[in-house]
């Protein structure tokens, strides 16, 4: 799109799945944080005639840096990390602030530890569940698309979601790793500056780079987490989500298409 914020916008669809179907393109998109926007931001961002905007950020995210839609996009909160005791993304953020301490702290794998425990919270948190159930039901509306739903960055409640859909309309598992590790193409050139800064004040790189972009090993531990407990995604979305069979191809006929 070329916006001067939200790096990791792009649709959700284009994808071809298992028996032959097509994620139909210009339905649904994934992004980061609207905000700040310019002029120029929101009229390319209306070319896309969006309808719904789902925020699936905390209050205080929100609060730090609300959206800046175009007003005729409806605006819904969908706070995934609600039931989350403490947030390991402002933890994160306050150590980046120190580079030496937060590679003491972080460096040797740590900060990875930290967010694969981070993606099997967003298969087991109630508020998580409850967040993408509402979600995917609204995202089975037609009447309610074109949509986007985002977080901070993009990558990682909304990295799940889209993997989640993705896997439930039957594209296949590595296409969906490879549509969640393009994040980093968008992410870390997006974040360059802020990457050289940690390291030019004695920070490990790997470190800022393991939380500015993707890793594969985040996206399989949420799966792992999900096939543990429910042994499908289908099952995932009806015993984990509470949408049944019905519901669940009422996604797909609305989003695939031969």
């Amino acid at each position: 799109m070329g916006l001067s914020c939200a790096a990791n916008l792009r649709d959700v669809g284009g994808y071809t799945t298992a028996k032959g179907q097509h994620v139909r393109r210009g339905m649904i998109y994934r992004s980061d944080v609207f905000n700040p926007m310019s002029e120029s931001d929101r009229s390319k961002l209306g070319s896309l005639r969006l309808r719904f905007d789902y925020d699936l950020r905390t209050t205080e995210e929100i609060e730090a840096q609300p959206d800046q839609v175009p007003p005729a996009v409806d605006y819904v909160h969908l706070d995934v990390l609600a039931d989350e005791s403490s947030s390991a993304a402002a933890k994160l953020g306050a150590l980046l602030q120190d580079p030496r301490k937060a590679t003491a702290e972080l460096g040797g794998g740590k900060v990875e530890g930290l967010l694969s425990d981070t993606y099997r919270h967003l298969v087991t948190l109630p508020s998580a569940r409850k967040a993408y159930r509402e979600l995917f039901v609204s995202l089975s509306d037609e009447g309610r698309l074109p949509a986007v739903f985002h977080c901070t960055t993009g990558k990682d409640r909304t990295g799940w979601a889209t993997a989640a859909l993705l896997a439930l309309l039957g594209v296949p598992r590595e296409a969906i790793f490879d549509d969640y590790l393009r994040t980093n193409e968008y992410l870390l050139p997006y974040y360059k500056k802020h990457i050289d800064a940690f390291v030019a004040a004695g920070g490990d790189q790997e470190v800022p780079v393991a939380i500015f972009g993707v890793k594969r090993e985040y996206l399989e531990a949420a799966f792992d987490e999900m096939s543990a407990r429910y042994g499908s995604i289908e099952n995932y979305f009806s015993q984990g989500l509470g949408l049944d069979v019905g519901a669940q191809q009422k996604l797909r006929n609305v989003l695939l298409k031969r």
